[in-house]
């Protein structure tokens, strides 16, 4: 059996011309800023036009915990959008941009995939309109400004040992994590130790999702934290005067970028955080913007609903005001069939005893949306073609012997189409149940309440230890008076818990935090769990190695 790769589907498609996209939503030609054919940004003042519009209904797509066998939320949540404007409902997705970290690594680009895909796919996935760069250099310009005050006299009193700010960029390579700059003397500054993120984990990203208009994201950046001083003083970006020119640089990447599906849905791509050391959501902008120009906006939330759909609530609805009317958990037999202990190679086999054991981890997710979040959810299964109708069959049985809605999907295959029985499900399922909305924790607990009840709530942990020089952190944040601040878990994608290795459903283990740092200016407390890194590496066989373009400037090899 064989089968045309997503690369190779996307250039097949015909798409309209994104004015023609634009017109169907009523965008007016004055918010409408060409990049080329088929990408275009939006105006954010456009907001300030459709205030008094009502809000269509929010959909946010989440999955089981991520395992090698893939799960296809983006997938899922293109499909669902093309579904629901299929059966006669104005819809708009909107999703996160792709780094070039994992489109070069190991995961792949994060624009969908077979016939439910977003496009031009090959933008998508690289250079796109320029907003990952523009992070990557307002970031940079914060840390040559740091530098530069240290080199020309340090009158902030900034501790070199105590400077938080590192640089960035948007590729997985782990030779920059830890470096000693500023040698080769006093005139190339002054040597210290320092290191690079991924430009997806840096504060400025966040800042950019998490902000309302420009105004919100110059004062957010004024109030990053760089470095302490001598004292203990936490020094900021607005102490360094460096807002307006960081806000500058960014102006253009704030304004949402509109593309569309291989079926013409129109789709908001914007912002890209990870959700495993960042908080993995697209920006409030886009999100806002969608809902007030369809009846139904499609949203996803990174890796696992333990860490994309958690921080989705807990800070981005925290910070925006908004609140999903259903969740879509989207899971598959071979992923669940991984959960279950199937080795990689042998996932096309049919394994109804792996299956029952692997399905605790959706039934995990599922409890939480429902019963910690309080929100009405949709099992989506995501159907590969090695699937077997026992196995499907299997999922479906064990979901509604608990009360849980499912639905088979196959929009990898069929595209909207394939969604339709999914869509009318969500549908039904917003209409006939009204979302009692609840939050993880209160703002006025501790954060180390917040961080327990995350732990336990949310993994199933037995409770949390502090590592290493976390509890002073925490105190230290405390003293700032950021308590009343939610937190960012940086945990692993690949487990309930903070361990890799424990996939299913695990008990009877404990979360230990190593660090804990405040990001002032996004609004929230980052806590690193485990062996989790803020620059990823390469696998030893990169992506990158099979990607290509012909002498006619034809991509291959992306997926």
């Amino acid at each position: 059996m064989s089968f045309k790769s997503d690369i190779q589907i996307a250039q097949e498609a015909k798409p309209e011309p994104i004015h023609k996209i634009a017109d169907h939503l009523g965008i007016p030609e004055t918010y409408l800023e060409g990049y080329g054919k088929y990408k275009a940004k939006i105006d954010y003042n456009l907001l300030d036009d459709l205030k008094q519009s009502p809000n269509g209904k929010l959909i946010l797509v989440t999955a089981i915990t991520p395992t090698p066998a893939g799960e296809g939320k983006t997938t899922t949540t293109v499909g669902l959008g093309d579904a629901l404007n299929q059966i006669g409902k104005k819809t708009i997705i909107a999703l996160r941009e792709p780094s070039l970290g994992p489109v070069f690594g190991v995961k792949g680009g994060a624009a969908g995939g077979g016939y439910a895909q977003v496009i031009p796919m090959e933008d998508i996935n690289l250079h796109f309109t320029g907003d990952i760069h523009a992070v990557t250099t307002a970031n940079n310009l914060i840390a040559a400004l740091l530098d530069n005050h240290i080199h020309q006299g340090n009158t902030l009193g900034i501790d070199q040992r105590r400077i938080v700010w590192k640089r960035c960029m948007d590729m997985n390579d782990r030779q920059l994590r830890f470096i000693v700059d500023g040698l080769g003397g006093k005139p190339n500054g002054t040597p210290r130790e320092d290191g690079f993120d991924i430009t997806v984990a840096s504060e400025i990203m966040a800042v950019l999702c998490l902000s309302n208009d420009l105004d919100e994201l110059k004062e957010k950046i004024a109030r990053i934290i760089v470095a302490y001083t001598f004292g203990g003083k936490p020094v900021t970006v607005g102490d360094l005067k460096g807002q307006g020119a960081a806000a500058a640089l960014l102006k253009d990447a704030l304004k949402p970028n509109l593309v569309q599906t291989l079926e013409q849905t129109p789709a908001f791509i914007h912002g890209g955080p990870f959700a495993n050391i960042a908080h993995g959501c697209n920006s409030i902008m886009a999100t806002k913007m969608a809902l007030k120009l369809a009846d139904y906006v499609v949203t996803e939330a990174g890796f696992g609903a333990d860490l994309g759909a958690e921080k989705f609530i807990d800070i981005k609805c925290r910070q925006s005001g908004l609140r999903p009317d259903a969740v879509v958990i989207v899971a598959t037999a071979r992923a669940l069939k991984s959960h279950g202990g199937v080795a990689k190679a042998d996932l096309g086999t049919e394994n109804l005893a792996a299956l029952n054991t692997g399905i605790e981890n959706l039934l995990k997710h599922v409890e939480n949306v429902t019963q910690v979040f309080g929100l009405p959810a949709v099992v989506a299964i995501n159907r590969f073609p090695l699937d077997t109708e026992a196995e499907l069959q299997c999922i479906e049985d064990r979901c509604r012997e608990l009360g849980v809605n499912v639905m088979l999907s196959e929009v990898w295959s069929k595209g909207g189409a394939g969604g339709k029985a999914l869509a009318e499900e969500v549908i039904r399922v917003i209409d006939e149940n009204k979302a009692d909305f609840r939050f993880v924790y209160e703002d006025s607990m501790t954060l180390k309440e917040k961080i327990n009840a995350v732990a336990t709530r949310i993994y199933g942990a037995d409770g949390v230890d502090y590592v290493g020089n976390a509890s002073k952190q925490l105190d230290e944040i405390d003293a700032l008076g950021l308590s009343h601040l939610p937190v960012c878990m940086a945990k692993t994608q690949y487990s309930l818990s903070d361990d890799p290795k424990l996939i299913g459903r695990p008990r009877d283990f404990r979360i230990s935090i190593r660090t804990v740092k405040a990001s002032a200016g996004a609004g929230f407390v980052v806590a690193i769990t485990g062996d989790i890194m803020t620059m990823p590496g390469l696998p030893k066989v990169p992506s990158a190695e099979a990607i290509d373009v012909d002498g006619t400037g034809k991509i291959s090899g992306l997926f």
